[in-house]
């Protein structure tokens, strides 16, 4: 059984190999945002796993694990992307007040 987190947070660190694809940057994402993770997929062929996201154009996109860092929690977040600078913020906040207020 696989278990996704509610409200986690992540930001696109492209790998410079350019494997595996597709690669985000080229792909409608950013470096400048924080994107909430929807879903993820495991491919029985691979050992890596294909977090699920909305891109800058409202797009889905399964995005390799390799190309991605994990911000945080933001539990009750319902925003698919915030901006990168204001979620630490934001995941640092909730982190010390311990509730689990909406974004």
């Amino acid at each position: 059984m696989l278990t996704l987190e509610t409200g986690i947070y992540m930001r696109v660190e492209q790998l410079p190999s350019g494997a595996p694809t597709p690669l985000p940057l080229q792909s409608g994402f950013n470096t400048e945002t924080a994107y909430r993770a929807l879903g993820m997929f495991n491919p029985s062929e691979t050992s890596d796993a294909y977090f699920i996201f909305a891109n800058d154009r409202d797009e889905i996109w399964f995005i390799c694990n390799r190309h991605l860092r994990c911000l945080g929690v933001l539990p009750g977040s319902t925003a698919l992307r915030l901006p990168l600078h204001s979620t630490a913020r934001l995941i640092r906040e909730h982190a010390q007040s311990g509730s689990a207020g909406t974004v």
